[in-house]
C-alpha cells in the first residue's frame, strides 16, 4: 500500500474527502517527524513505538572497488510494533 492508497482507505472508512484524509495523514507524519527530531518517542498503544536510535561511525567497503570507506555517525528512525499490531499480523 502506498500513500495514495492509504489516503483513499482513510477517506472511505471515515467518510471524509480525500483532501481532508491527506491533510490528516500529512499532519500525523509531520508530528511524528518533529517529535523524533527532538529526540522523543511517539507511542501509539496497540500499534507501536517510533523512536530515534544513534548509529555510530564505522568502516565500510565500496562494493565496486573494495576500498575501505568511513561511514559517519547518524541518527536513524526506528519502529517497534506493539502487541496489538503483532497479534493482527
Amino acid at each position: 500500500m502506498n500513500k495514495g492508497e492509504l489516503i483513499e482507505k482513510i477517506a472511505t472508512d471515515v467518510e471524509i474527502s480525500k483532501k481532508q484524509a491527506g491533510a490528516a495523514l500529512d499532519s500525523f507524519i509531520e508530528a511524528v517527524a518533529k517529535t523524533l527530531k527532538k529526540g522523543d518517542k511517539v507511542t501509539l498503544v496497540g500499534f507501536g513505538t517510533f523512536s530515534v536510535s544513534k548509529r555510530s561511525a564505522r568502516n565500510g567497503r565500496n562494493p565496486q572497488t573494495g576500498a575501505t570507506i568511513k561511514i559517519k555517525a547518524k541518527k536513524v528512525a526506528k519502529f517497534k510494533a506493539g502487541a496489538g499490531l503483532s497479534a493482527k499480523i
